[in-house]
């Protein structure tokens, strides 16, 4: 015969029991993580933008309201002056925080190759990104996006982006804001060659963003962008699924972004991937749906998975 419990002990157990039923339901949920998140990157919007139908300031409200996406990533070129201009940081800030929209990155084009020949060229075009780091920081962003543009030998150009990459790791260290660097163009679409720039720079504040669709090494070259995405995801804290056309199943066509998501997830990456359509056929709004509906089923099947 079990002994007898008394009641006082009884009520507590049952009452404990009780608050658990509520509250294991609750954990379970918050553990609960995509597999991946969806942010938008601002360049599907470039033709919109520059044609002057939507503004830089209402990036962040467009995202939210027009394709249900709350997370955002800015390109320099759609407020270039604007780097150091507090009023205009504050008031794009007040906009995407009162979406509720984050802000994850800006990508800087046009400010020098941070692997330049030239010692004097490639410190200044390091120079030239400490607004960006600075407007980063200001916004709430984690990253700046930028090139490892150099020339010279395979090895020279390894050696030299490593150089400014590093000088501006260092920089974006005391801010807390990472230097991630796409596959680009030109050596950067080479993913050995980035990935043996990431390992000569070895700082934790330098990082890559694979872009799923820009490996062409030159006229003559196209690097395989699976084995590219697969060298480059070890040092990932961004990714970019590019999109130009979709077939009538509504796949890319020129990247199986299941097959690419499973490199991308196989890394240990579960953070946000960024849409960039840019495609002719569909418009950019029906592009970025096409690529958000295309990540969604990637998402849902492999969530089963």
């Amino acid at each position: 015969m079990l002994p007898m419990i008394p009641r006082r002990d009884f009520l507590k157990a049952t009452a404990a029991l009780a608050a658990a039923r509520f509250v294991a339901p609750l954990a379970m949920a918050d553990d609960k993580k995509p597999l991946f998140e969806i942010s938008l990157a601002e360049w599907s919007l470039h033709r919109t933008i520059f044609g002057g139908k939507l503004d830089n300031l209402d990036f962040a409200k467009a995202a939210k309201h027009d394709y249900g996406i709350n997370a955002i990533e800015f390109v320099n070129q759609f407020f270039k002056d604007k780097a150091k201009n507090t009023e205009y940081l504050t008031e794009l800030k007040k906009r995407a925080d009162g979406e509720g929209v984050k802000m994850l990155l800006i990508m800087c084009d046009g400010e020098g190759a941070l692997g330049d020949a030239d010692e004097k060229k490639r410190q200044t075009a390091v120079e030239n990104h400490f607004k960006w780091v600075d407007a980063a920081k200001f916004l709430g962003c984690h990253s700046i996006r930028v090139n490892a543009q150099s020339s010279g030998s395979y090895d020279e150009q390894v050696d030299r982006a490593a150089d400014g990459l590093r000088k501006l790791s260092e920089f974006g260290d005391k801010h807390g804001v990472n230097v991630i660097v796409e596959n680009h163009g030109g050596l950067s679409s080479n993913g050995e060659w980035l990935a043996k720039v990431m390992k000569k720079v070895n700082h934790p504040r330098c990082g890559t963003l694979p872009d799923f669709g820009n490996f062409r090494v030159s006229k003559e070259e196209m690097y395989d962008r699976y084995k590219g995405v697969s060298e480059l995801m070890p040092f990932a804290k961004a990714v970019s699924a590019k999109s130009h056309d979709f077939n009538e199943a509504g796949d890319e066509t020129q990247t199986d972004f299941l097959k690419m998501m499973k490199i991308v997830l196989a890394a240990g990456y579960h953070s946000y991937v960024g849409i960039e359509y840019e495609g002719g056929k569909l418009s950019e709004p029906e592009g970025i749906r096409a690529t958000k509906k295309l990540l969604e089923r990637v998402l849902g099947g492999l969530s089963k998975t």
